[in-house]
């Protein structure tokens, strides 16, 4: 087994990213036979996980025992987040490069370039029971009746904030009203900020849309149609430019995928919305900011408290892989050991299929965190939905997602550059334009 040790891999990466120009409609291309020698051997390129205990176990326990038990040489490649969609369009584009690819949501853009994964998704089902629904339409396509991708896992979206400082001002942010007043009483009285990213970039479009999806707003319907131009799309908007102007810093515009975890981590933070992943690192690493944070599921708005799920696991075995067969195995074996995956990511990975972890809420009721830290997780599923939900992750919401239409639009609003109603029709004006062309594709 070898894990991004290998310059030569690195520039091979390179070179392929040279030579295809990463596109939104990628083209079918020309795909490579395969040979005898690729049967002992499989290539997997991944988006390098947050949490360093899931890689050691990942790549130096798992992927070792499994390829000298297959009698296969397994190269793993990991690789930054910001990464993997360039790199991997590029492979697409090229018609060569690894096996599979982890992305961290779903990836239906390239389903002319994978496989079907539904004989995964059937053989998982045979061993452990029913996926989650959301994870079910986070890879399937209705429209042409195969499984884009195959997810192992999902990390949730839900709340991390300060306790002690929520409880100085007598607020509890259940609700995303109480969020706006206790946050505007905390930034005058203690100088903290509210924050999560307004940027364009991983963290905030999945924000956004968690936060849209509390006020009722979408980016689609449940049939696939564009359903932006609504009244609650407004109303999400006219709620972020007040909690931005109010209770926010204006660095948030400008943040990137690592920056909530140094803003809460710092202490200069009092609430964001994230994984447990911040919590994590201030428990391992003994920051002095550990004993005031707290977990809570989604703030309640007009429309509940449930939105998209803030990464799923997704692997796509790619239709030029030269291994498809190996690949296939590995996936199933791995939901198999999902457990161990689980407890190594510290929570911040759950299973796709809750059959795979028949004593989860044991696992989380004896964690070694502070006592019930860790407890809200036994019941955030019932919270969490798919990227495009009320409909299934399609590939007009991979382009919109990929595009920060979403960002775009809400930080315009929030620093009063337009106007909701301008702001809605202008990224409504983006938004149908995709959707018609993969429809008339057949892909919606």
């Amino acid at each position: 087994m070898k894990c991004n040790s290998n310059p030569w891999q690195r520039r091979q990466l390179l070179k392929v990213v040279g030579a295809a120009a990463a596109s939104s409609l990628l083209t079918p291309a020309f795909y490579i036979q395969n040979s005898r020698a690729d049967e002992k051997r499989l290539r997997i390129l991944r988006w390098k996980n947050f949490i360093p205990e899931f890689e050691t176990w990942f790549n130096d326990v798992f992927v070792k025992e499994w390829g000298e038990k297959n009698g296969i040489d397994v190269l793993v490649d990991n690789v930054g987040l910001g990464e993997i969609d360039n790199l991997a369009a590029a492979e697409a584009q090229a018609g060569q490069g690894h096996d599979m690819v982890l992305f961290v949501s779903p990836r239906p853009l390239l389903e002319d370039h994978v496989i079907d994964h539904r004989e995964v998704f059937d053989e998982c089902e045979r061993r452990f029971g029913k996926v989650h629904d959301f994870i079910h339409r986070s890879c399937y396509n209705p429209a042409t009746n195969r499984y884009h991708g195959f997810c192992e896992s999902y990390i949730p979206v839900m709340l991390t904030y300060r306790r002690d400082l929520w409880d100085a001002v007598g607020v509890q942010p259940a609700t995303w009203d109480s969020i706006r007043e206790g946050g505007r009483a905390i930034k005058l009285l203690h100088d903290s900020t509210v924050g999560f990213s307004l940027a364009p970039e991983h963290n905030g479009e999945q924000t956004l849309r968690a936060l849209m999806s509390c006020f009722g707003a979408s980016v689609q319907d449940e049939n696939g149609n564009v359903s932006l131009r609504i009244k609650e799309t407004i109303e999400a908007l006219e709620f972020v430019r007040s909690l931005y102007q109010e209770c926010m810093a204006p660095d948030v515009l400008t943040w990137s995928p690592p920056s909530n975890n140094v803003f809460m981590l710092s202490g200069n933070g009092c609430l964001t919305v994230d994984t447990i992943s911040i919590i994590r690192a201030a428990q391992t690493q003994q920051f002095p900011v550990n004993q005031h944070l707290s977990l809570q599921a989604l703030p309640e708005g007009p429309a509940g408290g449930s939105g998209p799920v803030f990464g799923a696991n997704i692997y796509v075995i790619w239709r030029f892989a030269r291994n498809p067969e190996a690949a296939k195995k590995f996936l199933i074996d791995y939901m198999a050991e999902i457990s161990t995956g689980i407890q190594s990511s510290g929570f911040q990975n759950l299973p796709s299929y809750p059959n795979s972890v028949p004593d989860f809420k044991n696992m989380i009721n004896s964690d070694d965190g502070p006592q019930g830290r860790y407890t809200i997780l036994n019941d955030i599923t019932s919270t969490q939905t798919n990227l495009g939900y009320p409909g299934y992750s399609n590939a007009a919401i991979d382009e919109v997602l990929r595009k920060n239409i979403i960002t775009t639009m809400f930080s315009q609003v929030a620093t009063g550059r337009l106007s909701p109603e301008d702001s809605v029709l202008q990224a409504t004006s983006v938004i149908k334009p995709i959707f018609d062309k993969w429809k008339a594709a057949g892909k919606i």
